[in-house]
């Protein structure tokens, strides 16, 4: 095998982090070398080996979550590309992946062939991104964010309740996991509520979701 492309997976579900392994499997060039839960659990694995060509990181995690994870590596290991892979492709999330110094940004339901070329393509000094994310990049650039001050008024804004009760989990400050034990729901359909919530509310991140739907009386 010539030239093998070394790997490690940061994600908080084992579940993808196999769905993953698995895509990967096709390809004789890629070589798995390890996991992590989560960002600071990357960083200690790290320390023991560094001999890495890039990390497959997802953004919301415990602990350490993979934006602050990406800084903190690019600081310390600015050879090892990193690129995003998560569910989210929210417009808070690809500007502060690209500000930390994400090399690319593709999303978890990437079939094995393109998460491949993403791959190769970053390693040869490109921007791995899924198409939807590379739209989203180019609009970001010609428009940065408004600010909400611009936008005073109360705005009708109809949210599902099971989209409230997200929100209002949200607004006591839980992580992700713990919400989706407290409504009884699976991690990943938190995080769709909750790109859902803030495509409706037009927001970028979650104070800007809390204040919002606080000044809309949603919560």
């Amino acid at each position: 095998m010539s030239n093998p492309k070394k790997i490690a997976i940061v994600d908080d579900n084992s579940f993808l982090i196999n769905a993953i392994k698995e895509k990967l499997s096709f390809f004789e060039d890629v070589v798995f070398k390890y996991a992590a839960n989560n960002g600071k659990e990357m960083l200690q694995k790290l320390e023991q080996d560094k001999n890495l060509d890039i990390i497959l990181m997802d953004i919301e995690m415990p602990i350490m979550n993979g934006i602050d994870a990406t800084l903190e590596i690019k600081q310390r290991y600015p050879q090892i590309k990193i690129i995003m892979l998560t569910v989210f492709d929210n417009d808070e999330n690809i500007f502060n992946a690209i500000k930390a110094g994400a090399d690319g940004y593709l999303l978890k339901d990437v079939d094995p062939n393109s998460l491949y070329q993403g791959i190769q393509e970053t390693l040869s000094g490109g921007a791995a991104m899924t198409p939807s994310i590379a739209m989203k990049t180019l609009k970001l650039l010609r428009n940065p964010f408004q600010s909400e001050e611009n936008t005073n008024e109360t705005e009708e804004i109809k949210l599902s309740a099971r989209e409230i009760d997200v929100l209002e989990q949200l607004s006591k400050g839980l992580s992700y996991t713990i919400i989706a034990e407290n409504l009884f729901l699976s991690p990943s359909t938190v995080r769709k509520h909750i790109e859902n919530i803030y495509s409706k509310l037009q927001v970028h991140s979650k104070l800007e979701a809390i204040q919002k739907a606080k000044k809309n009386n949603l919560i």
